[in-house]
């Protein structure tokens, strides 16, 4: 649990560091530091950076993500990677924060981070009643919705080779993307270090078995849904957590836009969307028609991919690796997305 005197230690090791970056820089401080107190995977502290440069008074919104060393992903959110794949989109019309620094040296802040743009906006959590309260809100005013689909189609329309994303990993033709998919979350599983429960088992199988061939390639964002974007004057102003992305099957994003997972209690889809509304806008924009055969694969996909997240939650707690209290309730999901496997398995 963090302390007055550990925050103000860990503002003043950040504030070393950014004045390392600007040598030409006086008097600089850090102000409205706030560490958010949501997300799973990393740390994440908001702050606004104040200087004087050449007699100019200067001011800079900054987002620090640090590895808490325990990540809940594992090695598959690495936050070197991230940065990578920020720098590539800097360029691209899709809406993300710039890039500014990233750290592999554990003596700054004890973890790997990185620095990037504090970008405007809010990010209300669809989880709760405020979030949801917002979210309806927004869809009855018709603007923030056709953001959130047209955010969708520029990231598959953009040209992941020519912004050097390939080091992401380009799958072969036919079924490998799928499987690769099947064959990371089953690492996972296996990490956790809990004994997979037969339901699990059989999803497994079933994936395997029916791994659709991918019939194009983009980048795929890997969880693009309300909560993982930025709101600014109902638009989209940035796209966040780029800890799952692929060059993939853009289905995979599309199957989680569908999913009842992101919209549990509404009939809008990520709590924001109506469902034909969707499907038309984010076909015009990309001229890719939605395969819903294809997006139910995935669907089922998604309950193998939950099911190794909240084991991978469950397992850090059981192990010792993690104190944070909300990894111990994680072990009541797992049953709860198995259910929900077993019933799609025709159980």
């Amino acid at each position: 649990m963090s302390t007055p005197d550990h925050n103000r230690d860990v503002t003043e090791r950040i504030r070393q560091y950014i004045q390392t970056k600007l040598p030409n820089a006086t008097d600089l401080r850090l102000e409205a530091m706030e560490r958010i107190a949501v997300g799973w995977s990393h740390e994440t502290w908001l702050f606004d950076a104040h200087w004087t440069e050449s007699g100019e008074s200067k001011t800079q919104g900054l987002c620090l993500r640090r590895d808490p060393g325990n990540a809940l992903l594992r090695h598959f959110s690495d936050l070197g990677v991230q940065f990578r794949v920020l720098q590539s989109l800097a360029s691209t019309p899709l809406p993300t924060p710039k890039p500014y620094w990233y750290e592999s040296d554990t003596s700054i802040l004890d973890q790997p981070f990185l620095v990037m743009e504090k970008v405007a906006g809010t990010c209300p959590s669809p989880w709760g009643s405020a979030g949801r309260k917002f979210y309806a809100e927004a869809a009855a005013r018709g603007a923030l919705p056709k953001s959130f689909t047209q955010t969708l189609a520029a990231l598959h329309s953009l040209d992941w080779e020519a912004a050097g994303l390939s080091f992401l990993g380009v799958p072969e033709s036919g079924n490998d993307f799928a499987l690769r998919e099947v064959q990371k979350w089953c690492e996972l599983v296996k990490l956790s270090q809990l004994e997979p429960h037969p339901i699990l088992v059989d999803l497994i199988g079933w994936l395997k078995a029916n791994a659709p061939d991918n019939q194009r390639l983009t980048l795929v964002h890997g969880a693009y849904r309300t909560g993982n974007l930025l709101i600014d004057n109902d638009e989209v102003s940035a796209v966040l957590d780029w800890e799952l992305q692929v060059i993939g099957d853009p289905m995979y994003d599309v199957a989680y836009v569908l999913t009842d997972l992101n919209r549990e209690g509404s009939e809008l889809l990520s709590h924001l969307v109506e469902r034909d509304a969707f499907f038309r806008d984010y076909e015009q924009a990309t001229g890719i028609e939605i395969d819903e055969a294809v997006c139910q694969y995935y669907g089922m996909l998604y309950q193998l991919r939950s099911a190794a997240f909240w084991m991978s939650a469950a397992g850090l707690y059981a192990s010792g690796q993690s104190d944070d209290i909300r990894l111990a309730r994680t072990a009541w999901s797992v049953p709860f997305v198995l259910e929900g496997a077993a019933r799609a398995l025709g159980y």
